[in-house]
């Protein structure tokens, strides 16, 4: 996949995962109650990134990330001081 933004220094580009329309005990979940959410997926790192690579799904920081949409494709600059840590799945 070719992502239209190359971040620079210590900035990656990430996309969010869907959020969840059904709680693991099978309820659907009305739109106004669901969270954004605060898991994605790295699409781009900047040259000054150390610990991130490309792939990895991230939990960051509340409100630290700038969004962003280009070609109807929305997503995230995040600081790599503002990812809290990687998911394993």
């Amino acid at each position: 996949m070719s992502v239209p933004i190359q971040p620079v220094a210590d900035y990656v580009v990430a996309q969010t995962e869907e959020v969840a329309t059904k709680t693991a005990s099978g309820l659907y979940l009305p739109g106004g109650s669901q969270e954004k959410p605060k898991v994605a997926k790295i699409v781009a790192v900047g040259k000054e990134v150390h610990d991130l690579k490309v792939g990895d799904k991230i939990i960051y920081k509340s409100y630290s990330q700038t969004e962003i949409k280009v070609d109807g494709v929305e997503y995230l600059l995040v600081k790599e001081e503002d990812v809290l840590a990687t998911v394993k799945s």
